[in-house]
């Protein structure tokens, strides 16, 4: 019997225009589409792997607000047995560090947690040190960037690909994981699966039920603070050339101009 954990977030579509709010230069998470991240997705599908082989639970953990019960319910379709969703509106803004120790915090109120996986970076934020700073703060191991995960007794055995070569990772359990683009391919939730996600159990928390001081989270106690952003300028016409058996000389002339050959 493994019970895993997996650390889900919902994120702002990667297709679609993303943009900061005006107010606080935060990520305006209201000017594109809200999804589950992929990566995930994919760590939600090692946990129901570890699941099917050895028995146990999937738990799924998500700060966010209320519209984040979206992307919990994509993984509870998936398989994931129950949720955890913190919900708070001191969270807004809150840094990977604050995140880290809000995480780490309602990660201890889930009994018996023997594994828990995370996605090394979100597509949002794209700090990738989230997995490590709860490994910190709960003092267990951490196995980063893996492609290939094992679990075997009381032990976890993972595979880290790097430009020096592909390296062994091993620690005991209870660790947390964090999973790349390569460690799965994850399933598509079934019509049954979809159906069966709306009777599983979400758990709803704040700050206060987790023993976090509200002045912890929120971008005004953040370490970093954005000051200022300017929009990229927008998209100018680009220089038509008439090709009148010169057509290639120009290209040419343009290229140089630009130093690009």
């Amino acid at each position: 019997m493994t019970n895993v954990v997996v650390l889900i977030k919902q994120v702002p579509d990667t297709w679609s225009e993303r943009k900061l709010r005006e107010d606080d230069f935060t990520l305006d998470r209201d000017s594109a589409d809200p999804v589950l991240d992929e990566i995930n997705e994919r760590a939600v599908e090692e946990a129901l792997l570890i699941k099917e082989k050895h028995g146990g639970e999937v738990t799924v953990v998500c700060a966010g607000p209320d519209r984040a019960t979206d992307a919990i319910r994509k993984a509870l379709s998936m398989g994931a047995d129950k949720a955890i969703h913190i919900n708070d509106p001191a969270l807004h803004g809150s840094d990977a560090v604050q995140t880290a120790y809000i995480l780490a915090a309602a990660l201890g109120t889930v009994e018996g947690t023997e594994l828990v996986i995370t996605g090394n970076e979100a597509t949002d934020g794209r700090v990738g040190a989230v997995p490590a700073m709860i490994s910190y703060y709960l003092g267990i191991p951490q196995l980063t960037h893996v492609r290939k995960l094992e679990i075997e007794g009381d032990k976890a055995t993972a595979e880290r690909e790097t430009d020096e070569g592909v390296f062994t990772l091993e620690a005991p359990l209870p660790a947390i994981v964090s999973v790349n683009e390569k460690i799965n391919e994850p399933r598509f939730p079934s019509f049954k699966g979809i159906m069966a996600a709306k009777k599983k159990p979400i758990e709803t928390l704040t700050l206060a039920d987790l023993g976090v001081e509200a002045d912890v989270a929120g971008v005004s106690n953040a370490a970093t603070t954005v000051t200022g952003a300017t929009p990229k300028p927008p998209r100018t016409a680009g220089e038509k050339v008439a090709d009148e058996g010169d057509g290639g000389n120009a290209i040419a002339k343009y290229l140089i101009a630009q130093k690009i050959v």
